[in-house]
């Protein structure tokens, strides 16, 4: 039994040891050799795996099923998401709703604004959905009101992560709630009461305060993608354009109640359950617009297929150091 146990005890000292070098090493790649994330991820996860004593083949197996897997789910999404925000931005819808906004909060107001919109759009949206929804919102607004993007995106990424952590029906949540056969409605409820000052503590406040410290500028590439200056003919009304971003809300947010209110094998049940599905959702979201957004208000269809194709460009490194991220946690 000694033995048994000096010998776990050495192995789990190992992999730990193993498992800081390797993300220091990444910082270390990224930060002073200026090496892309993908590459540095990918050199950490080779030393965290071989140095745990796993073959370097595989080693390579488990990073490739590591990112194939966070791809395959969330890539798509990014996709997506990506293409509805350069549709929003080149059709002027992100400005019809920035402008809006604009109007119900400024100066001082408008991260408070921002959080407030940030909390119902996560409420029932994964948080991955939910930022790809509100990143071009993010950048108009950042650019429209003068004012730095951290003090307009800490509030919003505050809104929907508290959310994501604490509410219902969020996966983590929701699995708690299983673990401890805990109460749904008195969960809500309390998650609730604790979200609203954590928003308001890690939103509007600490940006305020980073954003005096602390100077980012926006992303060249994916700034100037959900920043472009609209092309179409006639700017949408603020109503389909808040229609537009909200659709996947209302879907998601359909397919939670349907669990509730209906028999889970009645059609209605199963057909919201279908078009509340992230990708479903999203996707049905990115057709609408190209409809409402770009061939109603008069966009030539040629010039919506490049908005939606230039749209892939910019995130697509973003996509490979997501994936090396799933690799390095596969690993």
């Amino acid at each position: 039994m000694e033995l048994s146990t000096a010998t776990w005890m050495v192995h789990d000292t190992r992999l730990m040891l193993c498992v800081l070098l390797a993300i220091a090493s990444i910082i270390v790649l990224i930060s002073a050799t200026k090496l892309p994330p993908f590459l540095s991820i990918l050199i950490g996860t080779f030393i965290a795996g071989v140095g745990a004593g796993l073959p370097p083949e595989e080693v390579a197996k488990a990073f490739s099923k590591g990112a194939g897997a966070i791809l395959g789910e969330a890539g798509i999404i990014i996709a997506l998401g990506a293409m509805l925000g350069a549709l929003m931005a080149e059709s002027g819808a992100a400005d019809r709703i920035a402008t809006t906004l604009l109007g119900l909060g400024k100066g001082k107001s408008l991260p408070w604004v921002m959080a407030l919109v940030a909390m119902v759009i996560g409420l029932p949206l994964f948080f991955e959905v939910g930022l790809v929804m509100m990143v071009p919102i993010i950048f108009v607004m950042a650019k429209r009101s003068n004012q730095p993007l951290l003090k307009i995106a800490i509030p919003a990424l505050a809104g929907m992560t508290t959310l994501h952590a604490l509410m219902p029906p969020h996966p983590g949540p929701l699995i708690a709630v299983g673990a401890l056969h805990a109460d749904l409605g008195l969960t809500m409820l309390l998650g609730f009461c604790l979200a609203v000052p954590a928003v308001i503590l890690a939103g509007p406040l600490y940006g305020n305060w980073l954003s005096k410290r602390l100077h980012v500028d926006e992303p060249a590439d994916i700034g100037a993608l959900f920043s472009a200056p609209p092309k179409a003919p006639r700017q949408p009304s603020f109503g389909v354009s808040l229609l537009i971003i909200l659709l996947p809300v209302i879907l998601m947010l359909g397919s939670t109640l349907a669990k509730v209110a209906l028999a889970p094998e009645s059609t209605l049940a199963l057909a919201l359950k279908f078009l509340g599905e992230p990708l479903v959702a999203l996707g049905l979201a990115v057709i609408a617009a190209v409809v409402c957004l770009g061939w109603a208000a008069g966009m030539p269809r040629a010039d919506v297929g490049n908005t939606l194709r230039k749209a892939l460009a910019p995130i697509a490194v973003l996509l490979l150091t997501i994936g090396a991220g799933g690799g390095l946690k596969q690993t």
